[in-house]
């Protein structure tokens, strides 16, 4: 059943199923497919309200699980649902757990997922969403870290982040140096840093467009930019539960935000997909993209020299520390990536200190959206991730 039925029930496609996953969470999903999951609550320094969900075992597992956990982490408009839209066959977070790793999934505030905090309204209070990846780096990946490492008694753990996540995680090496001594080694994959050179001129014109907008909007709910179940969303979601025109139509805005790989995202995925994505940010977080996209620094948002000066005490903003990411890395990217582009993928390994190996995937049309959702993730990417973790993976418990 695990290799035929799931092949023949992503392939062949089921309509109402995957029309009625898309509404579901990341444990209804993982459920359905008779893995079992867990919801955690994890709340940051300054008071934002994450979701955490852990496989503990996946349902393929039929040996001991590996002490050491495994963080894996979304990218832009994403959640931690991406990791499970394109089934048990393809999804990272079951091939993880599959190969008994103890996998958490986590959320980054403005998500669906992580929309609350302990003392602001998201839906009144304009300050919820003043934040961009600085904040993820600052202030969650760190308190992510530091629950995983407390519920499971473990020393450290592994880290896997994709696109902005690789991003944050160098971030908080730079600010936080402390924590990158918890990771025993990270995995980028398609990491989002230093973005000149990105092809993508749909991205460029929507970061452009907060960029823009960004400095008069004053109304919360006017700040947070493309959430689920807000009209785009819903739309898009709508229209692509219809075969013909989810292959057709939802499949070419996929490829306008990224690249063209036919094939490679089953339409049953899309379906599931548009129920999750776009998963909700904010408007100064898409600006900062804007920005990062125009700049031939990785550094943090800038708000123009008069309120530079008052935040970081120059005219221009403060640029990370990559070179305070000791942690052992190995980056995994296509060369057909329209929104991470492999020069800016060098410049970032020539900063970091420990990079132990660039892969390149053997498919030349492997672009940024096949990561989490290809259906041919398991030949692709998943050896080398499955080597790393296997030889990163001892006992990080402390009895």
């Amino acid at each position: 059943m695990v290799n035929g039925g799931f092949r023949k029930l992503f392939h062949k496609g089921n309509h109402h199923r995957y029309q009625r996953l898309s509404l579901l969470n990341f444990t209804e999903i993982s459920k359905e497919y008779g893995y079992e999951s867990e919801e955690h609550t994890v709340i940051t320094e300054d008071g934002y309200v994450l979701t955490l969900f852990r496989i503990p075992r996946g349902k393929n597992c039929h040996f001991t699980v590996q002490r050491t956990p495994v963080l894996i982490m979304h990218g832009l408009l994403l959640s931690s649902d991406s990791w499970i839209d394109s089934g048990p066959e393809a999804g990272l977070a079951y091939l993880i757990s599959d190969d008994c790793y103890d996998l958490w999934a986590g959320n980054v505030r403005g998500n669906y997922y992580s929309r609350s905090h302990t003392r602001m309204n998201p839906d009144k209070d304009p300050e919820f969403w003043k934040f961009s990846l600085n904040e993820f780096g600052v202030y969650d990946l760190p308190a992510i870290i530091d629950y995983i490492l407390d519920h499971t008694r473990s020393v450290k753990l592994n880290y896997i982040g994709y696109s902005q996540s690789s991003g944050s995680f160098v971030i908080m090496c730079s600010e936080n140096p402390g924590y990158c001594d918890k990771v025993r080694f990270a995995i980028f994959l398609h990491p989002a840093a230093k973005m000149t050179n990105a092809k993508s001129q749909a991205l460029r014109i929507i970061t452009e467009a907060c960029q823009i907008l960004e400095p008069d909007l004053q109304n919360a709910l006017e700040l947070e930019a493309l959430p689920k179940d807000g009209h785009i969303q819903k739309f898009v979601h709508d229209i692509c539960q219809n075969d013909f025109i989810a292959d057709k139509i939802c499949r070419s805005i996929l490829t306008l935000l990224d690249s063209y790989n036919p094939g490679s995202i089953s339409v049953s995925t899309i379906r599931a997909l548009t129920g999750h994505f776009p998963a909700g940010t904010s408007v100064r977080h898409m600006a900062w993209f804007s920005q990062v996209l125009n700049k031939e620094e990785f550094q943090n948002f800038d708000y123009g020299p008069v309120i530079n000066m008052k935040i970081y005490g120059r005219n221009q903003p403060t640029t990370y520390n990559c070179n305070a990411t000791t942690a052992p890395v190995v980056i995994i990217h296509g060369e057909n990536d329209n929104i991470v582009s492999k020069k800016d993928v060098e410049w970032l390994k020539n900063q970091l200190p420990n990079v132990l190996e660039v892969v390149y995937v053997k498919n030349p049309l492997w672009n940024h959206f096949d990561v989490p959702y290809s259906q041919h993730t398991r030949e692709m990417i998943y050896p080398k991730i499955s080597e790393y973790l296997f030889k990163y993976s001892g006992n990080g418990v402390e009895l």
